[in-house]
């Protein structure tokens, strides 16, 4: 079973909290013999807390992202699969790749992709989480 990952990733927002978040939503995930955790490659945010999550539990890891994202510090992910040259030309391969979407926060791009898995009649597990307005 692949899931799939979006969130924050630049923006602030309670890492502890957010990573509560991820482990109830991998609690939550039906018991399978092998589970893949896929999201945006980056060691950021959400994603980064997801494959750090995934490592501990065993699980295979995938980076799916377009190659801005090798200008930001990567996850060492099992897989890495690079589609286009911007932020959001991966969507739909990313979409397409999994079976479970996992939102926890995020901006316009993780709301859509949400959207959009839901559409396409994928399991879809949302959180929301507030983004932190940055400190003086």
């Amino acid at each position: 079973m692949r899931v799939g990952i979006v969130g924050y990733s630049g923006q602030e927002f309670d890492h502890d909290m957010g990573r509560v978040l991820v482990c109830q939503a991998f609690d939550a995930l039906p018991k399978c013999k092998t589970i893949e955790i896929v999201s945006g490659l980056t060691r950021l945010g959400i994603p980064a807390i997801a494959y750090e999550e995934a490592v501990k539990r065993g699980w295979k890891t995938v980076g799916i992202a377009c190659s801005k994202a090798f200008e930001y510090e990567c996850f060492p992910v099992d897989e890495t699969i690079i589609v286009g040259d911007d932020w959001g030309d991966e969507s739909q391969t990313f979409l397409n790749s999994v079976d479970w979407l996992i939102r926890i926060g995020g901006g316009k791009q993780s709301h859509e992709e949400a959207r959009l898995a839901q559409l396409q009649g994928k399991k879809l597990l949302e959180f929301e989480l507030a983004a932190q307005l940055a400190s003086c």
